[in-house]
């Protein structure tokens, strides 16, 4: 059996993570220690082993990525910031395996665990609904998105699947894409297959390896999977209208920002920016290459924008996150510095409001600010998951109605829910 995921693409040294006690333990915020150090330092003496762990741990990264500069020079205390991040509960769900995914959509979190999707109310975190694939053969659930009322999932059997909420808050199977009458229509003519390999040819329109990712644009779903393909069907009826290789590896992580510009972060270490133009002759649009960013030195596991889609964040097995900036003069985008803290494999980054959060194989959840002239702070960093954080999804306001409402997702089964508010005066990240 076949098994890749970020485990596979990273080294054994950066991305294996220890596995906790035997019980539970207790959510906590750990005290956060700004990192203005520039050279790599090993400290060993008891007395400053707790005062230099954060920058020990930014050190792991300055090793893999010398040349990049640290962007996180600032504390909660050097911007008179009062940060209160609250525990609230821990997510019931009936079958307690890897959770890969989650996302919210309507007040509704949806988190894929195993080969089912759990629908939780986001008011009072009460599960709702559990769907799966036809049968346990569709695989793990890697990714959930919506497009125009409908939900797509995204399988390891190499399928898409989508799904309609019905008036009782139930979810309705409708179709596997591709569709039996996109199959039909492309099926009798030869140039329409492509070669997998030795022997084996597909459609183009399929899949070969799991759908690693999803991501929504206007009325179109864009598709990556770890065949390296990077595929775009339309929600409307379903049919895939193009199919390009976009990597020389697996592809982990798709994001697409509100003028439609396509990123894809891959096991090659690249991150590929891609737009679409119009064909004179047809009325499609066409994907088209517009940057490969390069910085990453090990597999791309994250992605995330701002709310003004001008800066990008990427997470990989480096420990990393890299912030990258536009600027029109360089290759699109270039490198401004990286944020540094966590000790293993970064495997997940979500923005919401002026808040970027980052969840990694250390088994913790760091929250981040940025500032007006660039810097970044780390307002928190929270503890609690047995294992590493695979998923973070989160929602605006919140039990008491202010701040953001975070729901972290880990290999240990458990969906842990944090209320986070900030009070003071920051720049907002954009």
């Amino acid at each position: 059996m076949k098994v890749r995921s970020w485990l596979s693409t990273c080294s054994s040294t950066t991305c294996i993570a220890t596995s906790g006690g035997g019980g539970a333990t207790t959510p906590s915020t750990k005290p956060f220690h700004s990192d203005t150090s520039s050279d790599i330092q090993f400290l060993s003496s008891p007395s400053s082993q707790d005062t230099s762990s954060s920058s020990l741990q930014s050190n792991l990264s300055l090793l893999t990525l010398p040349s990049v500069p640290s962007l996180q020079k600032l504390s909660p205390e050097n911007l008179n910031l009062s940060v209160a991040t609250h525990f609230l509960t821990t997510l019931k769900h009936r079958r307690p395996v890897h959770i890969n995914f989650m996302a919210v959509n309507d007040n509704l979190l949806y988190a894929a665990s195993g080969n089912e999707v759990n629908v939780f109310e986001i008011i009072n975190n009460t599960l709702i609904d559990t769907f799966s694939g036809d049968n346990i053969s569709s695989g793990a659930v890697k990714s959930v998105a919506f497009c125009d009322g409908k939900i797509f999932t995204a399988h390891q059997d190499c399928k898409i699947r989508v799904w309609k909420l019905t008036i009782h808050k139930k979810h309705k199977f409708i179709t596997i894409l591709p569709t039996l009458e996109d199959r039909f229509r492309k099926f009798i003519l030869p140039q329409n297959y492509v070669k997998v390999r030795r022997h084996k040819k597909k459609l183009w329109i399929e899949h070969h390896d799991a759908v690693s990712g999803l991501a929504v644009y206007e009325n179109s779903v864009s598709s990556i999977s770890w065949d390296k393909s990077l595929k775009i069907w339309r929600g409307t009826d379903f049919r895939c209208t193009e199919s390009i290789t976009a990597h020389d590896d697996s592809i982990n992580a798709v994001i697409v920002s509100n003028d439609g510009i396509i990123y894809t972060g891959s096991a090659d270490k690249r991150i590929k920016v891609w737009g679409t133009a119009k064909v004179q002759e047809k009325k499609e649009k066409k994907i088209h290459l517009i940057a490969t960013l390069e910085k990453h030195k090990s597999a791309v596991n994250a992605l995330a924008l701002n709310s003004a889609r001008n800066i990008l964040f990427s997470g990989a097995c480096d420990r990393s996150i890299l912030v990258w900036e536009r600027e029109e003069s360089a290759n699109y985008m270039v490198v401004t510095g990286a944020l540094r803290g966590h000790s293993r494999a970064i495997l997940c980054l979500i923005s919401v409001n002026d808040f970027l959060f980052s969840g990694s194989a250390d088994q913790t959840l760091r929250i981040w600010q940025r500032r007006v002239d660039g810097l970044y702070c780390c307002l928190a960093v929270l503890d609690g998951h047995q294992k590493p954080v695979r998923s973070l999804a989160a929602a605006e306001g919140g039990d008491s109605g202010g701040g953001v409402k975070v729901f972290s997702g880990s290999f240990d089964g458990e969906i842990k829910v944090w209320q986070v508010e900030v009070s003071g005066v920051i720049s907002p990240l954009s």
